[in-house]
């Protein structure tokens, strides 16, 4: 089952915040449709998403438009960064240590902490210490300002000496197998359906394009999780059968295939507010 408002997420992502970033409610109910969603589903997570701040309504006669607010068109910048060109660097050889000792009573604060780590790349050593192979301290000092929590965390730079290797290390503290793991199923499943497309080239001509909407919609929604979920730790920490890069190579090759189809598709029920 697809998170409805993941998906809407995904739509303006990919198609809504380059055409303008308004789209009337209507286009949206067309679109969906072909991912399984129905009028009422949509009307639905269109309010709440409202409600929560995360798209804004504009009503012109008896038409409702929605766009992005400003924390969501941050929110998707990050991801499509993170998607579409993910930071690499060279390891210096050091680590950071990001520690805490939040009071009980600010428990939420602290969790929130803990998925902010974890979207970071951040692996958990213990639960109140995490460590990176990147400098983090920006990143940390600024959710830590934002939480009100910044007298209880700490950050360090440091060397290990011992007593285990590297890579020894990083597979305790990051699950690295879960997530090669998906890698492989993602390789699996998409795979052959781009070797598919490619032997029908010669008739892509006929393929109708809202098979293509769906289909890259799909594709995108899938891989999306990974550069929330992969560290990107630096290649001399990662085992040798580590299939990123493979996933990587796949998801741009089908997702440009697809794209022309799928964008006349989308241009084909996309309506914005009237100026």
């Amino acid at each position: 089952m697809l998170d409805s408002q993941g998906m809407i997420f995904t739509l303006y992502g990919d198609y809504i915040r380059y055409r303008g970033g308004e789209i009337w409610t209507g286009s949206l109910i067309k679109l969906l449709k072909h991912l399984g969603m129905s009028e009422q589903a949509v009307r639905s997570v269109l309010s709440r998403m409202w409600k929560k701040g995360w798209l804004k309504r504009q009503r012109v006669g008896r038409r409702s438009y929605y766009s992005l607010t400003e924390k969501s068109q941050e929110l998707l910048a990050a991801g499509a960064q993170r998607i579409f060109e993910p930071e690499e660097g060279d390891w210096s050889g050091d680590w950071y240590l990001v520690t805490y000792n939040i009071p009980e009573e600010k428990r939420q604060q602290r969790n929130k902490l803990r998925r902010q780590l974890t979207w970071m790349g951040c692996g958990a050593f213990n639960t109140a210490i995490w460590i990176s192979p990147y400098d983090v301290t920006s990143s940390v000092r600024e959710v830590s300002l934002r939480l009100r929590i910044e007298e209880y965390v700490q950050v360090f730079r440091a060397q290990h000496f011992g007593f285990i290797d590297a890579k020894e290390l990083v597979a305790r503290c990051w699950d690295l197998d879960r997530i090669n793991g998906q890698y492989a199923s993602f390789l699996d499943k998409y795979g052959p359906m781009l070797a598919r497309d490619k032997a029908r080239l010669n008739d892509w001509d006929t393929v109708d394009p809202a098979e293509c909407f769906t289909r890259r919609f799909m594709l995108l929604h899938e891989y999306r999780e990974f550069p929330f979920v992969d560290p990107h730790l630096p290649p001399e920490l990662l085992p040798s059968d580590w299939l990123s890069i493979q996933a990587r190579e796949l998801f741009k090759e089908h997702y440009a295939f697809l794209t022309a189809k799928a964008n006349r598709f989308v241009d084909s029920v996309f309506e914005k507010a009237p100026e």
